[in-house]
């Protein structure tokens, strides 16, 4: 489907494949396969979530200062952006003994209680935090519960740590050499992340937090800490690094959406037809408890960043199917300038700054923009109502409805990088118009339902629901 040249495009879905695998097969401690929870309703949610739009940032990157102060510098901008939360990457002190990297990761943590001295104090946090909340904004910070840095304070427990046979401490995954992993048999171990969660919205207001790994922590963990922290702060929210169905009924807001970025990286770089995205999202709600939300991206701290895996208009379709589909949509460090620096594993570890103004891109930032504000505007982008549209053209083409009470979105994305003609089927075509996104090239089409698309094209078209009688309405066969 697409000729454009990729980095590696068989490595990244093999590693997202995996992620997802793991996740869902229940990596517990009994040995047990997961339960069956898809019956179940998943936890309520604060507004906000649902309502919201996640930004994803690396201190270190975001601003030449490298420090939280550099990100506090640039609030104002994150808030005309439309974001309304902010994921702060690790803010603790990083490990040295056997760093990767010249920086090291921030996943590899050597003091939960302090923050890394490159990026500041823990007044110029709260500063942060603070400066966040006076503009409308929420804070989750990002917690590495799975594991510490070799040279952690903890090391002198020795009963906190996993290990092997001979009393010798061990990492939790063999390549994840700059980290020991820790044990969750231990109740000191419980008691003292616990009490770790509970310090920082205690001492700086934090709203929630990004969990690493969760899927690898004991699911009972999570839910006895939850049941302490929404004592402290009721509204606050967590996100599971992770794809795993049972997180979402007690414990967890939102987990992440693996299978589906894994499939669009099928589609985009390894000519899948576009069909699967349905097949992937329909198999996910299958499993999940009932109305349960994922974070949908396409970017973020672990992946090649997308302009460099699809360019930069495959970029851009895939944000417009993130930002549209339920759940919760997600930007990361630069990506609404279309920054294309090395991201993910080994650019992780070192220091390499988002460039703010790069060549030739288009106006991604008033195309972001306008996805969130009309999310913001139209609460049938925020519900979990999905529905997928018959195309004519299901190899290169995908089409899906968000609706409510009030009005109808029709959703259209050629994964293609050739012009695709594409007919879907929907009732009172006539009455739907395309709505202008600000930052795209060209007047809006009103050639629905019969579309001729460019490569990676994409359109929204709106239709207000008349308050009358539906017994009129007829539905137009494909072409």
């Amino acid at each position: 489907m697409n000729s454009m040249i990729v980095r590696q495009p068989l490595l990244q879905t093999v590693r997202l494949v995996g992620l997802a695998l793991i996740a869902l097969a229940g990596a517990t401690f009994t040995g047990l396969a997961d339960p069956d929870v898809s019956k179940l309703p998943a936890r309520p949610s604060p507004d906000w979530l649902r309502t919201g739009t996640i930004y994803e940032i690396f201190p270190r990157d975001f601003s030449g200062a490298g420090n939280l102060n550099g990100v506090t510098a640039r609030l104002d901008e994150l808030h005309d952006l439309g974001v309304n939360i902010l994921w702060v990457m690790p803010i603790h002190p990083i490990g040295v003994k056997l760093r990767k990297g010249e920086f090291g990761s921030p996943y590899s943590i050597s003091d939960y209680y302090a923050v890394n001295p490159d990026y500041g104090t823990l007044a110029d946090f709260q500063k942060l935090v603070t400066g966040a909340h006076q503009r409308g904004m929420k804070v989750i910070m990002d917690i590495v519960a799975n594991h510490t840095a070799w040279d952690s304070v903890l090391m002198t427990n020795k009963g906190f740590y996993k290990q092997d046979a001979a009393g010798k401490i061990i990492s939790p995954e063999p390549g994840w050499t700059d980290v020991a992993g820790l044990n969750y048999a231990s109740p000191q171990l419980r008691a003292y992340m616990t009490a770790m969660l509970k310090y920082w919205i205690q001492e700086c207001d934090v709203d929630g937090f990004r969990c690493d790994v969760a899927y690898a922590v004991p699911t009972d963990f999570w839910e006895q800490a939850r049941t302490e922290l929404v004592k402290i702060k009721p509204d606050i929210i967590m996100l599971a690094e992770a794809s795993k169905p049972e997180l979402l009924t007690q414990a967890f807001d939102v987990d992440y959406s693996w299978p589906l970025l894994a499939t669009l990286n099928k589609v985009l770089m390894q000519d899948a037809p576009a069909s699967e995205l349905q097949r992937t999202w329909q198999e996910n709600a299958r499993q999940f408890p009932k109305g349960s939300l994922h974070l949908r991206f396409s970017d973020n701290h672990d992946e090649a960043r997308a302009v460099s895996r699809y360019g930069i208009r495959g970029a851009l379709a895939a944000s417009a199917l993130m930002f549209t589909l339920d759940g919760v949509p997600l930007l990361y460090n630069g990506m609404e300038v279309g920054d294309a620096t090395e991201s993910g594993d080994p650019a992780l570890f070192d220091k390499l700054p988002i460039f703010w103004h790069p060549k030739e891109r288009p106006a991604l930032n008033d195309v972001y923009r306008e996805l969130i504000k009309l999310r913001q505007q139209s609460p049938a982008f925020r519900n979990d109502q999905v529905t997928w549209l018959k195309c004519t053209d299901q190899k290169n083409v995908v089409a899906f409805m968000r609706e409510d009470a009030h009005e109808q979105f029709v959703v259209v994305i050629n994964f293609s990088n050739h012009p695709a003609n594409a007919g879907v089927a929907v009732a009172n075509p006539a009455e739907f118009q395309p709505v202008k996104i600000k930052g795209l090239a060209g007047a809006p089409v009103a050639d629905f339902p019969a579309l001729h698309l460019g490569g990676f094209e994409w359109r929204i078209y709106h239709r207000t629901i008349p308050v009358i009688s539906t017994a009129s309405a007829k539905t137009v066969s494909v072409p």
